[in-house]
């Protein structure tokens, strides 16, 4: 065997599915966080949360323009990892005693923000991997289909996947609860409404910047 050998080198890593992979763990991370406020916007009240998703659905679908697919896919995939790993961390954190010195009504407030129930947990995990793998499944049937407009394409995408994460979500983490009919038609109008204005120019800009940083090597 030759000791002397150079390192076989690694494969190369296109500087815009990097930057895309870190940011998408990230938005994965801080969507839970998020959807603790809710917000008005206009006649609309919506979680917060919905921010975050929508660059997630934007992000993914971009990764599907600029590689395929499959790349998307695992792209989502990868995602459940931050988003189970921050979760166990949340209860981790809080199930450890809480320091002397820490002042009780930031306690209270953090563990309300940071503090919830299993039906939520599975709510959210079931709602993001079903939700971002459907508007992926969307994007790209269409692009294949040989759809040319970009926006229309993530437009339909976003706006069919964000129904089905809001029909889901709500139904696993409240039904039974209380009547969810008011709550899910609520929501899924903001989320429609958020989804038509916001995600076409994004996906411009995501796709945009993803090309500008692959030519940048």
């Amino acid at each position: 065997m030759d000791t002397n050998a150079a390192p076989a080198s690694a494969p190369a890593l296109s500087r815009s599915l990097f930057a895309f992979s870190i940011f998408y763990g990230g938005m994965v991370c801080i969507a839970g966080v998020l959807g603790n406020k809710q917000v008005d916007l206009g006649p609309l009240a919506v979680e917060a949360g919905i921010f975050a998703f929508l660059l997630l659905v934007v992000t993914s679908s971009a990764v599907a323009e600029l590689f395929d697919r499959a790349t998307a896919n695992r792209l989502v995939v990868i995602g459940f990892v931050p988003l189970i790993v921050s979760l166990l961390l949340s209860e981790l954190v809080l199930a450890l005693p809480a320091a002397e010195a820490m002042q009780p009504e930031r306690l209270r407030a953090f563990e309300t923000v940071m503090g919830s129930t299993p039906r939520i947990w599975l709510g959210g995990i079931v709602a993001y991997g079903t939700s971002q793998l459907l508007n992926v499944t969307i994007f790209s049937r269409l692009k294949r289909e040989g759809g040319r407009l970009l926006w229309l394409r993530a437009g339909i995408a976003s706006v069919t996947s964000q129904i089905v994460d809001t029909l889901l979500f709500v139904t696993i983490a409240f039904y039974g609860n209380f009547p969810i009919g008011q709550l899910l038609l609520g929501q899924m109008l903001a989320k429609v409404v958020l989804s038509a204005v916001a995600v076409p120019p994004l996906i411009y800009l995501f796709v945009a910047l993803g090309r500008r940083l692959d030519r940048s090597r």
